[in-house]
């Protein structure tokens, strides 16, 4: 064990990444129940989101950097939801081999369902949290994310 030790915001940081790594585990299994009966994984839901509330068509890479997970497995998500009919590959006229990635309308449909699913459940989860706190913790955690993307 090392002499040094965490300073009172590093402490309560540790604290805070803890809770967030607990909170993401039943989030995603939240998820997964929620979605489950429309063939849907928290996964694929959350790469259906990306699609859906990107501006333009991206390819899979600026999908992956824009949820914070690796290349590979949002590929992996997105050739599966080829199969499944959730999703199209476009050619991408600024490059070559990175398609571009859109819903088909099976995958907007799903992705419809999925959010008529999800508001009442949210709504339920955030009853009795003050917005203002919501909103607060949303910008601390966006916050960290930009630390952290600043100090790669």
């Amino acid at each position: 064990m090392t002499g040094k030790r965490h300073s009172a915001g590093g402490e309560a940081l540790t604290e805070l990444v803890l809770a967030i790594f607990r909170l993401n585990g039943r989030l995603l299994a939240a998820g997964d129940r929620l979605v489950g009966d429309l063939g849907l994984s928290s996964a694929r839901w959350q790469v259906l989101g990306a699609i859906a509330l990107a501006a333009s068509p991206q390819p899979v890479a600026w999908l992956a950097r824009s949820m914070g997970l690796n290349r590979q497995g949002v590929q992996r998500i997105v050739n599966e939801m080829r199969d499944d009919g959730l999703v199209e590959l476009r050619p991408n006229p600024h490059h070559l081999r990175a398609h571009l990635v859109t819903l088909t309308r099976k995958g907007q449909g799903a992705f419809a369902v999925a959010t008529e699913l999800q508001v009442p459940w949210v709504n339920a989860l955030a009853r009795g949290i003050a917005v203002n706190d919501l909103a607060a913790a949303s910008r601390i955690v966006r916050l960290l994310g930009e630390r952290l993307d600043q100090a790669e």
